[in-house]
C-alpha cells in the first residue's frame, strides 16, 4: 500500500522459535567471522542491560528525527520480531523511548535495532530490554512522516532485508537471511569448537604455538 511517499508492506513471519533460540548461546563474533567479517550494523552501542537480542527483522526507514510510521510498525508487529529503524544515523532526536518500548514489550517484541537516538534510558536497562542506537538524547522525535516499512534498510553500513534474522550482544548486531542460518549455525559451532582447542593450547604455557604459527609462518615471521 503507498500513500503519498509513505510505503507500508506486509510484514514477514517470524522466524521458527527454535531456530532462533538455537542462536541463544552463540558469539555475534563467530557469527561476524562466518559472515567473512563483512556483515555487522556498525557504530551501535548497547543501551539495555545484558540480555541478548534474538529475533526476525520488522524494518523501518524514517525521516530523521521523526518517528510517526515507527507506531504503524509496531502495531503489525508479532512475536519475535524486531524493530530495525534507519533513521539515517541522525542523533538530533531520539526515535524511540520507555512508552514505545513497552507497548512493543506487550506486542512480543524482542529489541530495537535503532539507526539513530533513543531516549529514556534507565527504562532500558531496568526492563533489560535489547536496545542497540546511536546514543542517548532527550529531545523527542517529530510525528509528521513520510516513512517506509518492510523495506531494506542500511544499519551502520549493514544492509538488512525484512525477515532478516537479527542477533546482538555486548559485542554488536549482526543480520542474516533465513535461509543461511542453518549453514551458518554450523559453521559457528566449528568456529567454538576450533577456539577451545586454541584456549587448550594457551593453557599449557608454551611460548610455541601451532595457531601462532599457522598465522605467522606463511608471512615469514617463524
Amino acid at each position: 500500500m503507498s500513500v503519498s511517499s509513505t510505503i507500508v508492506n506486509p510484514v514477514t513471519p517470524a522466524a521458527p522459535g527454535d531456530l532462533l533460540d538455537a542462536f541463544s548461546n552463540i558469539p555475534v563474533s563467530h557469527l561476524s567471522d562466518n559472515l567473512l567479517r563483512l556483515s555487522g550494523a556498525g557504530h551501535l552501542r548497547r543501551i539495555h542491560g545484558g540480555r541478548k537480542l534474538l529475533g526476525t527483522a520488522v524494518t523501518v526507514k524514517v525521516r530523521p528525527g521523526d518517528n510517526l510510521v515507527i507506531y504503524k510498525a509496531l502495531m503489525m508487529m508479532s512475536p519475535r520480531h524486531v524493530l530495525v529503524v534507519d533513521g539515517g544515523g541522525d542523533i538530533s532526536n531520539a526515535l524511540v523511548g520507555e512508552l514505545i518500548m513497552l507497548y512493543a514489550i506487550e506486542r512480543g517484541c524482542t529489541g530495537f535495532v535503532i539507526d539513530g537516538a533513543v531516549r529514556d534510558s534507565a527504562a532500558f536497562v531496568t526492563a533489560d530490554f535489547p536496545c542497540y542506537a546511536r546514543t542517548v538524547n532527550h529531545r523527542g522525535p517529530y510525528k509528521n512522516g513520510p516513512g517506509q516499512i518492510n523495506v531494506p534498510v542500511s544499519i551502520g553500513g549493514q544492509v538488512i532485508q525484512p525477515g532478516d534474522i537479527v542477533v546482538g550482544d555486548e559485542d554488536g548486531v549482526v543480520s542474516f537471511a533465513q535461509a543461511s542460518a542453518a549453514a551458518l549455525l554450523e559453521a559457528a559451532h566449528k568456529t567454538a569448537a576450533m577456539e577451545d582447542a586454541i584456549k587448550a593450547e594457551i593453557a599449557t604455557g608454551k611460548c610455541e604455538q601451532s595457531w601462532l604459527e599457522r598465522t605467522l609462518r606463511p608471512h615469514g615471521l617463524l
